[in-house]
């Protein structure tokens, strides 16, 4: 806690010496946002000795832990000791302080909710300088309910002290195929509300919507033994196996991190499903963050876009998103997003929130199914750059649900305040941003400033 303490002053004189006209922007290592912006006069806030696990108690069942600690150095702390976070967000190099004040999920969701729901305290560095403890029973309970969804524009976590669970080394994989996703829907919302199948209890739920003839409800559950375990940071990749096995096992490790490797499917863009190109790369570069640094790149050189205009090819539109609609209203989304928009696959994962966080409101108790899709979609003859990021916002909101503010937004003021909450938002910024040095959350999250 020595070492924290210096690294909290490091960063609060950081942020003390920033200019008036400057907005502050943490510098990170790694970064899971797709919301690529002109830092203009931003002012880059290190945060280089805030990303190690300071504790782990096996005993209390909790983790105190720095904000940019990345979930994969979480987890290689808490697995030793036979502990998880409830919910650990699927790519490595997502940070703690990220998944709290962005949005998270995972196949641990449908029971447990965000990341958010199992902090029990909040270090922060406020807008106006200070650095507060907020919790759920003091003063600061109003600030540690609006954290959530509010991506860095109320202050910054330094410290997080979180609830962990109970793991086993194994988990069994099961993979239900379905050909109607009105059915696929129904099934995953039994499942989740009975929180067992076929007599056994689920510990984790997602799918994958290949298709809408074929889609896929993966159940797991915790094993202590295992008759064989499977690789997929090889050779062999994971979402194609949900379609040839209906069982499988995976190490509790390797479960957690199934995604990475490909980034679910999106390695397929550079070429990394192919054979050959898999086999001469090199394991240690088969990881999300390597392939956001592809984008990255190709955002800031348009290799893409230029290759296209070569071809003569229609333009392309990046369509990134994680939306939630209710349960009930899954297979009318499938059957707007196949199409309207067409890309496949599609990932599926049932979430529920145990009580109400102001900014992203779902309604607690009630069951709704996150669906992720992370693509280039050719644009239509005469259609401009956000046509399909549009019409994915109408649907969404029309099907009572809500989107994920890490990537392009296109929302008109008026209605993301109402969207977002405005009226909870702005008394918790007046309190601990008066003077409005860090961006509010419209301007950071759809004006991308």
């Amino acid at each position: 806690m020595s070492a924290h303490q210096r690294a909290v002053e490091q960063i609060r004189q950081s942020y003390a010496e920033i200019p008036a006209d400057a907005a502050p922007r943490l510098a990170k290592a790694t970064s899971n946002l797709f919301r690529f912006r002109d830092s203009g006069k931003a002012a880059k806030l290190s945060a280089r000795d805030l990303d190690q696990v300071i504790s782990v108690d096996p005993v209390t069942m909790t983790a105190e832990v720095q904000g940019m600690t990345t979930y994969e150095h979480l987890v290689d702390a808490t697995l030793p000791h036979g502990l998880m976070p409830y919910v650990v967000p699927q790519l490595k190099t997502i940070t703690l302080g990220g998944a709290v004040t962005g949005l998270g999920i995972e196949s641990t969701s449908f029971r447990d909710g965000l990341p958010h729901e199992s902090v029990e305290e909040l270090e922060i560095l406020t807008g106006d300088g200070r650095i507060v403890v907020a919790r759920d029973d003091n003063e600061h309970r109003g600030l540690f309910r609006a954290f959530p969804n509010s991506y860095g524009t109320l202050g910054y976590a330094l410290r997080i002290r979180i609830k962990l669970k109970p793991v086993q080394p194994y988990v069994r994989l099961t993979h239900l195929r379905f050909t109607d996703a009105a059915k696929c829907m129904l099934a995953m919302q039994e499942i989740c509300e009975a929180m067992t199948h076929d007599g056994e209890p689920v510990d984790f739920v997602d799918g994958v919507f290949f298709d809408p003839s074929e889609m896929y409800i993966t159940l797991g559950r915790f094993a202590e033994r295992a008759p064989y375990t499977s690789d997929y940071t090889g050779m062999r990749i994971y979402y194609q196996s949900i379609q040839k096995r209906g069982r499988d096992w995976l190490t509790v490790r390797d479960y957690l991190w199934r995604w990475d490797t490909d980034w679910f499917w999106c390695s397929r863009a550079f070429g990394v499903q192919q054979p050959l190109v898999r086999s001469l790369m090199p394991r240690k570069w088969m990881r999300s963050d390597v392939y956001r640094k592809l984008v990255a790149l190709d955002r800031r050189y348009g290799v893409v876009a230029r290759v296209d205009r070569w071809r003569d090819a229609p333009v392309q539109e990046s369509v990134i998103q994680d939306v939630e609609t209710p349960v009930e209203r899954g297979a009318d989304f499938l059957e707007f997003f196949h199409s309207k928009v067409g890309m496949t696959p599609v990932w599926m994962c049932p979430l529920r929130s145990s009580s109400e966080w102001p900014l992203y409101p779902l309604e607690t108790g009630k069951l709704y199914v996150n669906f992720g899709f992370w693509g280039l979609v050719p644009l239509p003859r005469g259609q401009f750059d956000g046509y399909y990021n549009r019409l994915i916002e109408n649907e969404v909101h029309a099907l009572d649900g809500h989107k994920s503010l890490y990537s392009t937004s296109f929302y008109a003021r008026e209605q993301f305040w109402q969207l977002y909450n405005g009226d909870a938002y702005w008394p918790v910024k007046q309190a601990y941003d008066p003077n409005g040095r860090l961006l509010d959350l419209y301007d950071k999250c759809v004006r991308g400033r």
